[in-house]
């Protein structure tokens, strides 16, 4: 039931929209710039795969630190506007670097570190939310939940949109577009989301610190969910190689198995969403892992282009689920640290990228693209083991 604004606050279906449309336009600029990034490093830097690679390793590892930095001081920062409103900034100035400039270690030093900054922004939000979520007696999972979605059907007009303006218009058009959306985030972000008091906040020294009998729980969860990540990263990355090359089935195959596990993703997230009144999270994550499972076995067998379309549902449960359950798992168990918490899961996805990739490329290498099948469904075996192991809340 919607909660009423109250005298001098912002209308609560103002601050709805602007936190959606914050989610949406955040994951446009990643959709933008993710997938197109070793396109624009081959093509307009003209570096080896290795560097290409490197590349991606920094960025990732980069994120991980700005982020996980940020996430201690957003936490204890009285305005969290500011903090949003400050990292979208510097991706701004990041995305323009990126389109004017063509010069490799520029961009690896400067870009990432400023892009590192902006994608500490998406975290921030979705800690914000529910910080939001609970001061108005909303429901925190639904609303972050519907926020998710937003991330997912970003990523369904994205990619095709990023190439089509970057082949047809060029790097730094794309580029611009990015930082355009950033720009917009900034300006949303201290224009129309609430300032939330932050008075009854703990001490500093709790801020700092995850309740000492949840701390297991939180690490492995952390592994549980990066191991999950691990595997999506390493099918990502060869999928479209395996069905080209080893299937011998047509190229667009591959960005049609990408979208439909993406429209997927947003039924079953809000699915899941509803059902966790009925059902606890870690319940959910186990139903969510056992379909990955058995997605990464069944590619072992199936290859037709039907069959491998109709597996995009096994894909989309474990993705869906987890990019919306988990987020919240992790909030639940550290209550006094959403920016913390929010933070831990983003970079369990963004440290997930150091390895899957090098692991995919090594596994391809020496045996064939289809093997990291085997590698993703004993890592989800592990990750159930370590799932077990969390405390319920």
């Amino acid at each position: 039931m919607p909660i009423s604004s109250l005298p001098g606050q912002k209308p609560t279906n103002t601050v709805a929209f602007a936190f959606l449309l914050i989610a949406f336009l955040t994951g446009i600029a990643s959709a933008f710039q993710l997938p197109t990034l070793s396109l624009f490093l081959s093509r307009e830097i003209k570096v080896s795969p290795l560097m290409v690679g490197s590349f991606y390793a920094l960025n990732a590892i980069v994120g991980i630190l700005i982020s996980q930095l940020l996430a201690g001081y957003s936490d204890k920062h009285e305005d969290r506007r500011q903090v949003i409103f400050f990292c979208c900034l510097f991706a701004v100035v990041g995305c323009l670097i990126f389109a004017y400039s063509r010069n490799y270690y520029m961009l690896a030093f400067f870009g990432t570190v400023l892009l590192g900054l902006g994608s500490a922004a998406n975290p921030q939000s979705f800690a914000f939310a529910r910080e939001y979520a609970e001061s108005t007696g909303r429901e925190g999972l639904m609303f972050t939940t519907i926020m998710r979605t937003q991330i997912s059907l970003a990523w369904i007009v994205g990619p095709p949109l990023s190439f089509s303006i970057a082949l047809s218009w060029g790097f730094d058009y794309m580029y611009l577009v990015a930082a355009l959306a950033f720009l917009l985030c900034a300006l949303l972000g201290i224009s129309l989301l609430p300032k939330i008091s932050r008075t009854t906040a703990i001490s500093s020294k709790d801020t700092n610190m995850a309740p000492s009998s949840n701390r297991k729980s939180v690490l492995y969860l952390f592994i549980a969910c990066f191991l999950v990540w691990t595997c999506n990263s390493m099918y990502l990355i060869n999928m479209p190689l395996y069905v080209i090359r080893e299937l011998q089935l047509p190229e667009r195959l591959a960005g049609i198995l990408m979208g439909t596990a993406a429209g997927l993703e947003i039924p079953i997230m809000l699915l899941g969403g509803y059902l966790s009144k009925y059902i606890s999270k870690k319940q959910l994550m186990r139903i969510a892992l056992a379909a990955g499972l058995l997605f990464y076995t069944m590619l072992l067998f199936l290859h037709g282009t039907a069959q491998l379309i109709g597996l995009q549902l096994l894909n989309a449960l474990l993705v869906g689920i987890v990019a919306t359950i988990g987020m919240v798992y992790f909030q639940d168990l550290m209550p006094r640290q959403m920016g913390a918490a929010t933070t831990l899961f983003s970079n369990a996805a963004k440290s997930s990228w150091v390895i899957g990739g090098p692991l995919a490329g090594l596994i391809a290498q020496l045996w064939h693209y289809n093997s990291v099948f085997y590698l993703a469904a004993l890592l989800l075996l592990i990750a159930l083991f370590l799932l077990n192991r969390v405390k319920s809340v």
